[in-house]
């Protein structure tokens, strides 16, 4: 047998040294023991909140990295497990009081979230943080939900995103905080602007974040726009969450005109940015146009046509 990952001799080993027999959950608290990743989240924790607080009201100090209890030296054997028994009961106190609510923080998500869809959302990530771009090598990514659930985001893969196990605790530590203009942000929409407030009859496909219409004066048969629903003014302004609900779209659209028409051998995709670049609706929009060949005498330089003389080289 190959044994491709660590998990796998860690869990022989596990067997061997306990009579061939464990359960799960054994198996599982074997394996948590060498997880680096979550060791590293908890120490985080000491530090910064448990740690903190105890300091802060004199029952611990810190020297570098170890931590020890203020006077214990003058507590008797008796007084150390009377406080070690006060302690037991109040985590049972606890732990009766809130249940699983106490780790909730940890959950990769509150529900479930298909093998597939997590499959797609880790892939399109590339395997790295959304947030913070550190590799799922060295940190464990979680899939979380751009708009919560409770605040009515949907499972949609555009309403999805991978964040290491650090981001996706800090998102959510702060989300009433810096991340709450944020979400709301995702609702802006301008009086005026055409494709805020486009026809519902126009929207041949859209997810959480953005919608596909066709070009009122294509160039291409099937030319298509993909525009992010909140009113921003330029693909620059967009979210990293955005820019992949666009994607979504654009490789959805591709296949579905690949499908229908035969003769479509390539695209453009192309965005204006800025007055000087072309933009006359100043909401971010992006154009998918199919190609044929013998559309054009020579495509040869694409986008560069973009400046007359500069297509050809």
């Amino acid at each position: 047998m190959r044994m491709s990952h660590v998990y796998h001799p860690v869990m022989l080993k596990s067997l061997l040294e306990s009579n061939g027999s464990l359960t799960s959950e054994e198996i599982a608290k074997a394996i948590l023991v060498l997880d680096e990743s979550q060791v590293d989240y908890y120490k985080k924790i000491t530090n910064t909140m448990v740690g903190r607080v105890l300091r802060n009201h004199g029952f611990v100090q810190k020297e570098k990295e170890i931590y020890s209890i203020v006077g214990f030296q003058n507590l008797t054997e008796q007084e150390i497990q009377t406080l070690i028994a006060l302690c037991k009961t109040k985590i049972d106190e606890y732990s009766k009081k809130r249940g699983e609510r106490i780790w909730q923080h940890r959950k990769l998500s509150s529900g479930l979230i298909s093998g597939t869809v997590r499959y797609g959302v880790l892939k399109r990530a590339g395997t790295r943080c959304e947030l913070c771009g550190v590799s799922n090598e060295i940190k464990a990514l979680e899939v979380d939900h751009i708009i919560p659930r409770n605040k009515g985001g949907s499972d949609d893969i555009s309403n999805l995103q991978a964040l290491c196990y650090s981001c996706n605790a800090m998102k959510r530590d702060r989300d009433d905080t810096d991340f709450t203009k944020v979400r709301e942000s995702y609702n802006k929409r301008n009086d005026g602007c055409m494709f805020c407030d486009i026809s519902k009859e126009r929207v041949i496909h859209e997810n959480e974040l953005a919608y596909a219409i066709k070009d009122g004066f294509p160039v291409t048969d099937s030319h298509t726009l993909i525009i992010p629903k909140r009113h921003v003014k330029d693909y620059f302004g967009l979210f990293t969450s955005e820019v992949n609900a666009c994607n979504q779209l654009i490789q959805k659209l591709k296949n579905e005109i690949e499908a229908e028409d035969k003769s479509v051998a390539g695209f453009n995709i192309g965005m204006n940015n800025g007055e000087s670049a072309g933009q006359t609706i100043f909401h971010a929009h992006i154009h998918l146009i199919p190609r044929r060949n013998g559309d054009v005498d020579n495509p040869r330089g694409g986008v560069r046509h973009l400046i007359p003389g500069k297509g050809s080289y």
